[in-house]
């Protein structure tokens, strides 16, 4: 088992002779009190995939460092590396979003060789979790690699350096492409096939890291880039008032929302027959409705209104009020209203129940607050008590990483839109692909949205497959859509190669 010294511990020793210098010789600067990386490894062996193997682990921090050679930043990442491997095996760079998120959701939900066990669609509650095996790892087909970015998990700015730096869509890019090349260097990879995975922002930082990557020449070419639960064109969702393209992505998730909690009449035998419905809906009759605003003749009117009214389970009454344009907040405190209930944002299957039925958006988000314990927990116990990583700091879940620079510095900020970029890194590598997955009750990320960012000019669609599940933002806490989330990105990997 390799460790080395933490910053505390180091930072004691040399108290002693900070204290005892002279007048005439000044104190050596706090940044030549420079820790090393802390790391710790290990060896275990598992089944994943009905594949039994022996890996090691290794859980700590890479440095990233300036020009002149001084560390910036310590990132921390989760190895995990098969033992004996086969030659040009391939490796899997994983990472959530936020910004601000761990990467402990992918890790202890999804791919990692230990997961948390929590109900569905249910409260987490209180500990003690089930710290599981995990059988959908997806060790057996890649090396994986969990990357906490500068602020989340234990990555942190080292010596003087502003942690704002690397708090931004560009600048996390680039210190996660140079951790990517860094762990390239360190582990003889640079021929390996290449995988890149984010989710929710993580497919922000997905599409940017990407790009970043095949900037000059020295590229860094993918064979894969991962996006779940995508959100690549920001203005498309934004809720401003005008934006009409919003309505149009999220009716298909609110008809998808319906459906599931038995709001519609004749309900059809599957969500996708529904969510195709409200898809052709939504893009023909109900976005031309939209962008005539106020010239909307009233005979159409009536005929969308009716229309919204079937596919959504709200009220011909309500969707009048609200002049056709129902806002996401308001959806969830009005589709379950007659129940006393509201829906979740993160996963429109969760209900919970507001302080009154009054309102017209709801408390809290009761998808996020029945996960949010189980989670930080799971990784506290596995890392420090499994691996065996000791360390003073908190792992920060879910933090303060602002404010988020969302320029991008291509003259057209106004909003942030990604998708450009990663159209542009498929044009220039013919073998690179993406994959897309999607929940259908999903509200952070809806799947209209994905779908419309990657169908315009410019993508090879034909490069570009999308899969949909049975959950929502974080498909994995639902047991069958976990398990269809591996084996979907275990053939992707297979056929990538």
């Amino acid at each position: 088992m390799l460790r080395f010294v933490s910053l505390l511990a180091l930072s004691a020793a040399l108290a002693l002779p900070a204290v005892a210098q002279t007048a005439d010789k000044p104190a050596e600067k706090a940044d030549s009190a420079m820790p090393s990386p802390n790391r710790v490894v290990v060896k275990r062996s598992g089944t994943f995939g009905g594949v039994k193997m022996n890996y090691t682990a290794i859980a700590g921090e890479t440095f990233l460092k300036d020009k002149d050679g001084k560390p910036t930043a310590a990132i921390f990442s989760t190895t995990y590396l098969k033992d004996n491997p086969e030659p040009n095996r391939p490796v899997f760079f994983l990472f959530n979003g936020g910004p601000g998120s761990g990467s402990l959701w992918l890790h202890m939900g999804a791919f990692g060789p230990k997961r948390v066990n929590i109900p569905d669609a249910k409260d987490d509650g209180a500990p003690p979790y089930d710290i599981t095996d995990n059988p959908e790892s997806l060790l057996d087909v890649a090396d994986l690699v969990f990357i906490d970015p500068v602020g989340t998990g234990w990555s942190h700015a080292l010596g003087k350096t502003d942690p704002k730096e690397f708090w931004g869509v560009n600048s996390d890019a680039r210190s996660v492409a140079e951790f990517i090349r860094l762990w390239l260097n360190e582990h003889n990879r640079w021929n390996a096939p290449k995988f890149l995975g984010g989710e929710s922002y993580g497919t922000t930082r997905s599409a940017a890291v990407a790009h970043e990557l095949n900037k000059g020449y020295n590229d860094v070419a993918l064979n894969g880039v991962v996006l779940i639960s995508a959100i690549l064109d920001f203005g498309l969702e934004a809720e401003d008032e005008g934006n009409e393209m919003q309505y149009m992505g999220l009716l298909p998730s609110y008809a998808a929302a319906a459906w599931y909690h038995d709001k519609i009449a004749g309900k059809p035998a599957s969500v996708e027959a529904w969510a195709a419905e409200a898809r052709a809906f939504a893009t023909g009759p109900y976005i031309s409705a939209l962008i005539k605003g106020n010239s909307l003749p009233a005979a159409e009117r009536a005929a969308i209104r009716k229309e919204l009214a079937r596919l959504t389970g709200l009220s011909e009454t309500y969707l009048e009020q609200a002049n056709l344009r129902v806002t996401p907040g308001r959806f969830y405190k009005e589709l379950l209203r007659d129940r006393g209930l509201t829906i979740g944002r993160l996963d429109a299957r969760y209900t919970g129940k507001d302080y009154d039925n009054a309102g017209e958006g709801p408390d809290n988000d009761p998808s996020f607050y029945g996960i949010d314990a189980s989670y930080p927990a799971a990784v506290n116990a596995y890392l420090r008590g499994d691996l065996g990583y000791k360390t003073d700091r908190s792992y920060v879940s879910i933090g303060g990483v602002g404010p988020w620079d969302w320029r991008l510095g291509n003259g057209r900020d106004a909003y942030v839109n990604v998708a450009p970029g990663l159209a542009r890194t498929l044009r220039e590598n013919s073998r690179t692909k993406v994959w897309v997955g999607q929940g259908w009750y999903d509200f952070a990320t809806p799947f209209a949205f994905a779908e419309y960012s990657m169908n315009r000019p410019g993508w090879p669609t034909d490069r570009v497959e999308y899969h949909y599940y049975d959950a929502g933002h974080m498909m994995y806490v639902h047991g069958p859509s976990r398990v269809k989330l591996s084996n979907d990105l275990r053939d992707f990997i297979r056929r990538q190669k």
